[in-house]
């Protein structure tokens, strides 16, 4: 009798080990299925490539490399010398204009008083109004070259067009920067986000404003954020264009189709400081579909329009 109890017991020890073993292993499958994720994610920032708009030997570095700067700080300074000195000429030529056009209309008015009488011509008077619009086109031109070399003055201090860290810098006085060309990289922290890279039968699953949860490598932490939209196309590598402008379509034989990545924009609702978020930083993105964030939702709703609460199936498409 004790030996058939054990036997009884043992079994259904055995039948609720395994029973637990099952409901877990359906609990991580729909958890995996249902719950989109992917290691694939980066950390992603608009990088800005801060030019001079004149050319000129560089007076002085105001910033250091990895500096944070806010928009409208003076990052380079280029020597201002020379472009007062043209602001200077530019004035005089404008005085000078502007002494011309002045005589011009006198004239002008002095002939049309005396165009009645026998002493002035109607070729003088044509003459007269002639000599006024040069003038007048001549103290245009004057004044737009005398704006230009303000402006040119004005932009020998080069600033911060956005809020960021100041990157790659390898500036210094006596350098002779050329307009146009990039001297140092500006990473823009306010448009720090995460981009998850998500297989393409994932996306049923995914909604704009779902909430996110996203783990950086080799960090304890966990950043909360939404998504904010879903990518609209990804290339197709397998299609190109003919000599003839027809579509070229690989052949495929593999036989198992591996599913498409698509670019997931996801805005994160806590930013941390810029030194501890660096852009390329690798993540894993875990999308929770339902749990919406509710300021995120409303202000994705108010910009996208109703859209913005549908699910994206696979194919791309809105429902």
């Amino acid at each position: 009798m004790t030996a058939r109890f054990s036997r009884v017991l043992r079994t259904l020890f055995t039948l609720t080990v395994f029973a637990i073993a099952l409901g877990v292993g359906w609990n991580l499958w729909t958890g995996y299925v249902d719950t989109p994720w992917t290691r694939d994610g980066h950390v992603r920032a608009d990088v800005v490539a801060v030019a001079p708009d004149v050319t000129g030997p560089v007076a002085d570095v105001l910033v250091k490399d990895n500096q944070t700067v806010h928009a409208g700080d003076v990052l380079v300074r280029i020597d201002p010398e020379r472009f007062k000195i043209a602001l200077d000429l530019a004035d005089a030529s404008l005085a000078d204009k502007t002494a011309a056009l002045d005589q011009a209309k006198r004239d002008a008015a002095r002939y049309h008083k005396l165009k009645n009488g026998p002493a002035v011509s109607q070729q003088a008077i044509e003459q007269a109004d002639l000599a006024l619009r040069q003038a007048g086109a001549a103290y245009q031109e004057a004044k737009s070259q005398r704006d230009l070399a303000a402006l040119n003055l004005k932009h020998t201090a080069i600033v911060a067009p956005a809020n960021g860290v100041v990157t790659n810098l390898s500036l210094d006085p006596g350098d002779y920067v050329a307009a146009g060309s990039g001297v140092m990289a500006l990473v823009d922290t306010d448009s720090l986000r995460v981009e998850g890279y998500f297989e393409e039968n994932q996306l049923p699953n995914i909604a704009v404003g779902d909430a996110v949860d996203v783990e950086l490598m080799g960090r304890k932490d966990t950043l909360r954020g939404h998504v904010e939209s879903i990518a609209a196309g990804i290339e197709d590598r397998e299609r190109t264009d003919g000599s003839n402008l027809l579509a070229d379509v690989t052949p495929t034989f593999s036989w198992v189709r591996l599913a498409q990545r698509v670019p997931v924009r996801i805005a994160l609702d806590d930013v941390p400081a810029p030194a501890n978020l660096v852009a390329g930083l690798t993540a894993t993105v875990t999308v929770h579909p339902g749990r919406r964030v509710a300021a995120a939702a409303a202000k994705t709703v108010a910009a996208t329009g109703d859209f913005a609460r549908e699910r994206v199936p696979a194919s791309g498409m809105i429902d």
